[in-house]
């Protein structure tokens, strides 16, 4: 079929091609909601510094043995803090300074990147972001010591490798193209059902159609202006 008769069939059938986009613009309408704030977020790097002996007596070995303790560490720690009892924990430390966090009020997310544990924090209100991180630096570094058993009570020297810097969260690629997408899927539902309904449709509206169905035309009656 020509492109020529594609635009004849939707020109004709213009009303059922745009019902459906307007029926699903209707509804967004009606049902619109804001999409949420994306919030805040703030990141901040440590490495694990155990102290090891003193270099006189360290031989290369017991070095390395060092070194791959922390790595251990740092992967203890990770699985810590994105535990339940770690998010508890930085609430009752904000409790202890008068900042009552739910913790189902934030969200922590913690990565081992080459041996550096990346501790990241989401909230909705920036100012209390940076006291949830404060608090988050103070149990990571003092209260360890409950989350590595293998130290036997000891706990593991931690150091801050940059300050936290609260940045705001960009909008999802999804939430601004929700309405779009939706215009986009009525208006394909509207086209499909143009060609549906020209296609059940048996009227017969020019010279052409009615020679491919097989019938000797004798004379046309042009189509008055």
């Amino acid at each position: 079929m020509e492109l020529r008769a594609f635009w004849s069939i939707f020109r004709r059938r213009w009303l059922l091609v745009l019902i459906p986009p307007l029926v699903v613009a209707l509804f967004s309408a009606v049902t619109y909601q804001a999409p949420p704030t994306p919030g805040f977020n703030v990141g901040v790097n440590f490495i694990v510094a155990q102290p090891p002996a003193p270099a006189a007596e360290l031989a290369d070995q017991e070095r390395y043995y060092n070194w791959l303790g922390s790595e251990y560490i740092v992967n203890g720690l990770t699985d810590w803090a994105v535990s339940g009892r770690f998010k508890t924990a930085v609430s009752n430390q904000l409790a202890q300074e008068g900042l009552e966090v739910p913790p189902s009020s934030f969200g922590v997310a913690a990565e081992n990147v080459r041996s550096r544990l990346l501790l990241s924090i989401q909230h909705g209100d920036a100012a209390t972001l940076a006291q949830i991180m404060d608090a988050a630096i103070t149990v990571l570094s003092e209260q360890n010591a409950d989350a590595l058993p293998q130290l036997g009570g000891e706990t593991a020297v931690l150091v801050q490798l940059d300050d936290p810097i609260v940045t705001p969260l960009s909008r999802s690629l999804s939430s601004l193209l929700d309405i779009p997408l939706r215009l986009a899927i009525g208006l394909a539902a509207g086209l499909g059902l143009a060609l549906l309904v020209e296609y059940l449709d048996p009227t017969i509206r020019n010279r052409k159609e009615a020679e491919e169905m097989g019938f000797a035309i004798l004379g046309e009656i042009p189509k008055s202006k």
